[in-house]
C-alpha cells in the first residue's frame, strides 16, 4: 500500500497548493484557468478512447455499458446527492456566484477523481503493488497526480481535497482484491473500462467548457458494467 499512500499524499499535497494559488488569482484568471482545463480534459478522453477502441473485442459493450450505468445512475441521483454534499461542505453562503462555486466543486471532484483513477498506471499500479511490491507505476502516477490536482484546485479550491479519499478508496479496492484472487485485472477488461472511462472524461470536459452538463456523475455505474460482463463471459 505505500504505493498508494504516496499517490493519496501528493494529490493532498497537490490540493493544498492550488488552493493558496486560488486565493491569488483574479476572476479573470479562473475563467481562462477553467477553458484550459476543459480543453485538456477532453483532449485526455478522446485519446483514451481512440487509443482503447481498435483494440476492443466487443465493439458495443461501451454504449451498452454508458446506457445501462445512467439508467441506474440517474434512478440513484449521484449527481443531485453529490452537489447537495459539496453544497453542505462549502457552507451556506450568498446566492448567485458563490452558489455556483458550490456546484462546481462536485463537478470539480468527479473530474479529477476520473482521470485520476481511469488510466493504466493508477489501476495496473496496485496489482503491481500487491502481487510483486513494485511500486513504480504508482510513484510515476503520484508525480503527474501532483501536477493535476495542482491545477483542479487553483480553479476549484482546497476542497478538492476529497479526490484524493476517492483515489485511495479506489486504488486500495484493487490492491485489497488482487491480494485475495490474484490478478483478476486482465487487458480485455482494461480495454473496455478504459473506453467508457475516457467518455466519460470527455464529458466533464464538456462540463468545464460549459457546452453541456452530461451529469458524468450520474454515468459513474458505467464504469463496473463491463468489468461484470467480463467477468461473467469468462465463467461460461
Amino acid at each position: 500500500m505505500l504505493g498508494t499512500i504516496v499517490n493519496t499524499g501528493t494529490i493532498i499535497l497537490g490540493c493544498l497548493i492550488g488552493g493558496a494559488a486560488k486565493k491569488v488569482l483574479g476572476e479573470k484568471y479562473n475563467k481562462a484557468l477553467f477553458t484550459a482545463m476543459g480543453l485538456g480534459v477532453v483532449g485526455l478522453g478522446l485519446n483514451t478512447v481512440v487509443s482503447n477502441m481498435p483494440d476492443s473485442e466487443y465493439p458495443v459493450l461501451f454504449i451498452a455499458s454508458m446506457a445501462i450505468g445512467t439508467l441506474i445512475g440517474t434512478a440513484l441521483d449521484l449527481d443531485g446527492r453529490v452537489q447537495r454534499l459539496s453544497e453542505r461542505k462549502a457552507g451556506a453562503g450568498a446566492p448567485g456566484e458563490d452558489d455556483g462555486k458550490k456546484k462546481n466543486l462536485g463537478t470539480g471532484i468527479v473530474t479529477a477523481s476520473l482521470l485520476f483513477c481511469v488510466g493504466t498506471l493508477s489501476i495496473l499500479g496496485p496489482v503491481q503493488s500487491a502481487l510483486y511490491g513494485d511500486n513504480t507505476f504508482l510513484f510515476t502516477n503520484a508525480m503527474l497526480d501532483l501536477v493535476t490536482a495542482t491545477v483542479f484546485a487553483s480553479g476549484y479550491g482546497v476542497g478538492m481535497i476529497f479526490s484524493a479519499g476517492i483515489l485511495f478508496a479506489w486504488q486500495g479496492s484493487i490492491y485489497g482484491l488482487t491480494m485475495l484472487i490474484g490478478d483478476f485485472i486482465s487487458q480485455e477488461m482494461m480495454t473496455e473500462v478504459s473506453i467508457v472511462g475516457g467518455l466519460m472524461i470527455v464529458g466533464s470536459g464538456l462540463i468545464l467548457l460549459d457546452i453541456k452538463d452530461c451529469k458524468t456523475l450520474n454515468m459513474l455505474p458505467s464504469l463496473f458494467v463491463p468489468v461484470i460482463w467480463i467477468l461473467i463471459s469468462g465463467v461460461f
